[in-house]
């Protein structure tokens, strides 16, 4: 994997391979990062990655500008890959070792951008209890994006809060917004 753009641009990453985790291809991330760098201020907001795996997401924010980012994974060789990665790029991620869901339910943070990129095993009615955990937690931000990177064979459009997906090989990012105002 490398990193795409910003202050790393070009870097690759080498994650071992003992590590149960897919990371986001290249050519999708790019994508990804196109679609939100236009609509957010990347030196201005909260990102909290799920399921982050080899990290690859949260470098490339970092990468971007982005100061307060938050990796969840309860994998803890991949919490101790993310931890050396960081520290060896200066990267400012703030690291969990801790199951996506407990976080969920635990955490009082707010975020403009969570990104989740669980098992493609994981099945759709989990996949249903995580975007509604993370849409019923109130943890976006008003304005902020729930993205759900998924198999291209999984639809989630028919889910509570749907806006669009796009779909880049053999993976697809549902974006999903919270419908009401911050209180």
């Amino acid at each position: 994997m490398r990193i795409i753009s910003g202050y790393h641009k070009g870097r690759k990453i080498i994650a071992p391979k003992k590590l149960p985790a897919r990371p986001t291809t290249d050519r999708a991330k790019e994508a990804l990062f196109n679609i939100i760098s236009n609509q957010y201020d990347f030196k201005l907001i909260d990102v909290l990655d799920l399921f982050s795996g080899t990290g690859n997401i949260s470098y490339e924010f970092c990468s971007r500008g982005v100061n307060n980012i938050h990796s969840v994974d309860k994998n803890k060789n991949c919490i101790k890959f993310i931890t050396n990665t960081s520290v060896k790029l200066n990267m400012p991620i703030q690291i969990k070792c801790i199951d996506v869901f407990k976080y969920l339910i635990n955490s009082s943070d707010k975020y403009d951008i969570i990104f989740a990129d669980p098992p493609y095993n994981i099945g759709k009615s989990e996949l249903k209890k995580l975007v509604n955990l993370i849409i019923n937690s109130r943890l976006i931000k008003k304005g902020g994006v729930c993205i759900v990177e998924h198999s291209k064979h999984e639809s989630l459009s028919k889910m509570k809060n749907f806006i669009e997906s796009r779909t880049y090989g053999s993976s697809s990012f549902s974006f999903f917004k919270e419908k009401k105002a911050d209180l």
